[in-house]
């Protein structure tokens, strides 16, 4: 009896939050936090779908996270960015135009790739040589290498480390098999 009553209890409340909205993001069993993890479709919930707003970015990456908002200007377009924060440590730089998502950085080291790859990881464990899979990255990024994920479309590893040389020219090889990765970025 006494759990009949705890079922008439809860039920309701479980059935409230899948009642007027339909994105998964919103499904009951994600309101107690969930991991997040890197794939081709984006970040956790946070897809090319997800609304570029406050309410849909905080029910796609749960409570575990503190959000603010800007914009900025990105290759003559104005972009809507929010950050969110975990712990006071900035974790995802989430960003786009036109209300669509574009853009996820991960910047949280407890955030993997479905391939178990998370920051910190050593350049040489993913790539034999830079040729063919790296460039040097650009803007705010500029003292990094870009390299494309392996068997990836949409998911771009960001590498920095030491070294001296000449800027805008990109680090041998055996420079960059010491770098480690600062950055996973999935764009849409």
């Amino acid at each position: 009896m006494k759990s009949l009553r705890l079922m008439m209890l809860i039920a309701p409340l479980a059935l409230s939050g899948c009642s007027t909205l339909s994105n998964a993001h919103w499904a009951p069993w994600n309101w107690f936090g969930s991991s997040l993890t890197v794939s081709e479709q984006g970040v956790g919930a946070l897809t090319a779908s997800t609304p570029l707003t406050q309410d849909g970015i905080a029910g796609a990456i749960g409570s575990d996270y503190h959000l603010r908002s800007g914009m900025k200007m990105a290759d003559g377009s104005v972009v809507r960015y929010f950050e969110a924060l975990k712990n006071n440590q900035l974790a995802l730089v989430i960003e786009g135009d036109k209300g669509q998502l574009s853009r996820v950085v991960v910047l949280d080291k407890t955030i993997p790739t479905e391939s178990g790859v998370t920051l910190g990881t050593p350049f040489h464990e993913l790539y034999s040589k830079a040729f063919g899979a790296c460039e040097k990255a650009s803007g705010d990024d500029e003292a990094l290498v870009a390299c494309k994920a392996p068997d990836s479309q949409h998911i771009t590893y960001l590498f920095g480390g030491q070294w001296r040389g000449p800027q805008g020219l990109m680090p041998s090889d055996d420079t960059l098999k010491n770098w480690t990765l600062n950055k996973i970025v999935w764009r849409r």
